[in-house]
């Protein structure tokens, strides 16, 4: 039966129906959150939303800055947790640092984050002789990293209040806390895997090894911790009426940050935003708005402002350091001068 499937799944690879089919989701993704979007739209007052963004108090939006910087601290260690399960300690946690932040900051903005934050990263730890399967194995860990957190998240959320889940996905309150548990439990027979012995997936050079149980927890709660962050600045920037808690607006921010990720459009554009506004219907729509652009601003905007600068001003220090060494070579080293023979 397993041989049986993996033939499947090789025959699918092979003629890139597996690719097809994500595309093809995707572009259903964004098509219906589109036209979900044009719907809630419509009645939108834009001088209401503008009215909402200048009436916004200055300490919500340092908090939610705060919230923001802490939550792109904690994505730090996605790529210095990689490094270190890889067994490339000698990268120091500055250079994990650079490479997590540009590479999450400029692949949220641009889209298809795997491939546009795999090239940073690529450019950045080149430098210590990492190569493409290395940078591979990263980009695969913090995925790992990432997707462990958002289970964990959804699973306790939902599991606690499946209510919040219901607004987006329409199903019963009962059923999402089933599922909930079923995420939750999924969580607990990974970790109960990797516990039991090494475990590794690839072949040949692509092969990693999972962390274990202990490090699974640790990359689980990295992911917590990042996503409670982003959660919480999304919370203090949302209209404080009705005030629906928390955990509602966790859950539903959780639930339509996966919804664009899942989309490949650009920092979710569009899809995120229309999980939102059907989450947090019970909102007041241009506050919400408000909310939601002053968080783009916060989360997308400057950080890849941000990263752009690092990276040019990186590129004419690599680039200077490189022009004074051929200069200083060619002193050290300079080449003869021809002359011309002497006529005999």
């Amino acid at each position: 039966m397993v041989a049986a499937i993996g033939r499947v799944i090789a025959f699918l690879r092979e003629k890139q129906i597996l690719h097809k089919v994500g595309v093809a989701i995707s572009i259903a993704v964004i098509a219906a959150a589109c036209y979900v979007l044009y719907h809630l739209l419509r009645g939108i007052d834009l001088d209401k939303v503008l009215e909402a963004i200048r009436q916004t108090e200055p300490r919500s939006i340092g908090l939610a800055a705060l919230f923001v910087a802490a939550g792109y601290f904690t994505l730090t260690f996605y790529d210095l947790f990689a490094l270190r399960t890889i067994g490339r300690k000698e990268v120091p946690y500055r250079t994990a640092a650079l490479s997590a932040f540009t590479s999450y900051s400029i692949g949220h903005n641009v889209g298809a984050s795997v491939f546009t934050g795999g090239a940073v990263r690529y450019r950045i730890y080149s430098a210590w002789g990492l190569d493409g399967i290395d940078v591979a194995k990263i980009c695969f860990l913090a995925g790992l990293t990432f997707w462990l957190g958002n289970a964990a998240v959804l699973g306790m959320g939902i599991a606690y209040h499946p209510e919040a889940a219901s607004s987006i996905d329409q199903l019963p309150p009962w059923l999402n806390r089933v599922l909930a548990f079923v995420i939750l439990a999924g969580l607990t027979v990974y970790v109960v895997w990797v516990s039991i012995r090494p475990r590794r997936v690839g072949r040949g050079t692509w092969t990693v090894e999972l962390p274990g149980g202990p490090l699974t927890l640790l990359q689980i709660g990295i992911g917590i911790v990042d996503l409670g962050f982003c959660a919480l600045a999304m919370y203090v920037l949302v209209p404080d009426e009705p005030n629906l808690g928390f955990v509602v607006v966790a859950v539903i921010f959780v639930s339509a940050t996966l919804l664009g990720f899942a989309s490949h459009s650009p920092g979710g554009l569009g899809v995120f935003d229309a999980a939102m506004l059907v989450g947090l219907w019970q909102m007041d729509k241009e506050g919400l708005l408000a909310g939601m652009l002053l968080f783009r601003i916060l989360y997308y905007i400057v950080p890849f402002m941000l990263s752009v600068i690092i990276l040019a001003v990186r590129e004419i220090v690599i680039g200077t350091r490189l022009k004074r060494m051929h200069r200083l070579a060619d002193a050290l080293d300079p080449k003869p001068v021809r002359q011309d023979p002497t006529p005999g």
